[in-house]
């Protein structure tokens, strides 16, 4: 079964797969802004590129996969925390950058192939160059105070990517970006966006030789992506992702420039992952609702029931959050540590003796549009049927289950090896031992179990009986009591 995405340009699913003649697959994931510590919002989007990257590496193998994610350390915000810190700029952003390299450190999460930064000369160099071929077609013109603007006008195809065009927005306003708004003097129209911005003194001693004809100054935000793309991966490249949020106006934007410049189509594949919700509301810090990595850690929250709860709805729909999710994680990776643990201990006093099993629907259902929560879902269905299993196949059933948790970048939480004590003579004995204790249900069947009991206490019959389905579709049944109801693993 082959690694299928939902296209957001093309609002199908489609195959992903290699399009240049070497075999690798190119694979650019918009990075961070590094002046502050990333939210959990920001590493769900990172979470889910990681299981995709590992299931890509599997699909294509490791050496014919190349993932690029930038680091933006030039912006009106860096910039802003440099000057209120009154420290260089490079100081406050390798602060921030090695911060965001050691929360995913420990969210488990692979480093890319490569990291490129707006600032390295190398890529300066390449987004001047950029911005001057695109002066030079006509696609952009500079301004009376030395920055240059990107035309829109002069792409036929802009609004593709966000139907911009088709819901009739209003250029300027809110959802186009702040900044372009703040830019309106110096343009000649309100849709236009920054290709390079002319130095100002609040910029400080920050600022870099323009292109032919421009002030000095630096890169806007969306010639930055193009440029590092082009100059690691070429001018087209197989898969583009990022949040839903930077689809517009920063993909749009991205698409634009870079199709103008290179005259050919720029990504084949784009795909985003939704907005995080906390407790059913948007994340600000006025709401108190906007954690970071060290916020749940200061709770006791591992990082990785962290990264299994993110992973445990859809990464294309809306994720509510809420802390109880983690103490379901929590339990959740307690399960699969001791399944692994009567495994491992039963694949070394028998003879190991291949046979077919069920892990290979875990892969197919994140093959199937990165479906992480179904999944889980099989897996736990696997792990709920493992009494069944015969000892003499458990090396077989071993190797598959460490598999699944690489490519799920799932380690196992300390503190769940099963005592001596729990093994029995066969390992149906062994299992029921090991799992005496009654299993937590996965995050993303709890979170079904509590829509279901709001529509069954608002008689909403038909979408009770529904998302009774869905939650016994993966692997569990759900026990209605007058004061509430309870979670079972769905026996054979």
């Amino acid at each position: 079964m082959p690694i299928t995405l939902h296209d957001s340009l093309t609002r199908q699913p489609k195959v992903l797969a290699p399009s240049h003649a070497d075999g690798v697959f190119r694979f650019y994931n918009c990075g961070p802004t590094v002046y502050a510590p990333a939210h959990i919002g920001n590493f769900r989007t990172f979470v889910v590129n990681d299981v995709l990257r590992r299931l890509l590496e599997l699909e294509f193998g490791p050496d014919k996969v190349k993932h690029v994610r930038n680091l933006t350390d030039v912006d009106d915000k860096t910039i802003r925390r440099a000057r209120e810190e009154n420290r260089p700029l490079a100081e406050v952003t390798k602060q921030w950058t090695d911060k965001f390299h050691a929360d995913c450190d420990a969210l488990n999460c692979l480093r890319p192939h490569v990291e490129p930064a707006a600032t390295d000369p190398r890529y300066m160099r390449e987004q001047v160059n950029m911005i001057e071929v695109l002066m030079e077609k006509g696609n952009a013109y500079r301004a009376a105070d030395g920055s240059v603007y990107f035309k829109v006008s002069s792409f036929e195809g802009y609004g593709a990517l966000s139907r911009v065009k088709e819901r009739e927005l209003q250029l300027g306003s809110a959802l186009a970006g702040k900044s372009q708004a703040a830019d309106a003097d110096e343009k000649e129209d309100m849709s236009d966006f920054a290709l390079w911005k002319a130095w100002k003194a609040e910029d400080g001693p920050n600022k870099w030789p323009g292109p032919r004809g421009a002030s000095e100054g630096r890169p806007g935000w969306h010639i930055e992506c193009s440029a590092m793309s082009k100059a690691i991966l070429g001018d087209t490249i197989d898969l583009h992702t990022g949040g839903v949020d930077l689809l517009f106006p920063h993909h749009e934007n991205e698409i634009a420039q870079s199709q103008c410049c290179n005259g050919t189509t720029f990504a084949n594949h784009w795909y985003h992952s939704e907005h995080l919700l906390v407790d059913g509301k948007k994340m600000s810090k006025s709401l108190g609702n906007l954690y970071t990595l060290d916020d749940l850690k200061a709770k006791g929250v591992s990082p990785m029931a962290l990264r299994y709860a993110l992973l445990a709805g859809h990464p294309r729909k809306q994720l509510n959050f809420t802390l109880d999710q983690l103490h379901a994680a929590e339990s959740a990776l307690t399960r699969l540590g001791k399944f692994r643990s009567v495994l491992s201990r039963a694949a070394r006093d028998a003879t190991p003796q291949p046979v077919p099993n069920d892990f290979g629907f875990v892969l197919d259902a994140l093959r199937d549009d990165l479906n992480t929560p179904s999944a889980l879902g099989v897996l736990f269905k696997i792990i709920n049927d493992g009494a069944d299993l015969e000892a003499a196949h458990a090396a077989s059933y071993l190797q598959s289950f460490d598999l699944i948790l690489r490519v799920l970048g799932l380690s196992l939480l300390e503190g769940n090896a099963v005592p001596a004590s729990a093994y029995g003579a066969s390992f149906s004995a062994s299992y029921a031992n090991a799992t005496a204790v009654k299993a937590a249900a996965p995050a993303e069947v709890t979170a079904l179990a509590e829509k279901r009991w709001a529509a069954k206490a608002a008689k909403d019959f038909k979408a009770a009986d529904a998302l009774r389905a869905e939650i016994t579709a993966t692997g569990w049944t759900m026990l209605d009591r007058k004061d509430g109801y309870s979670l079972e693993p769905v026996k054979k």
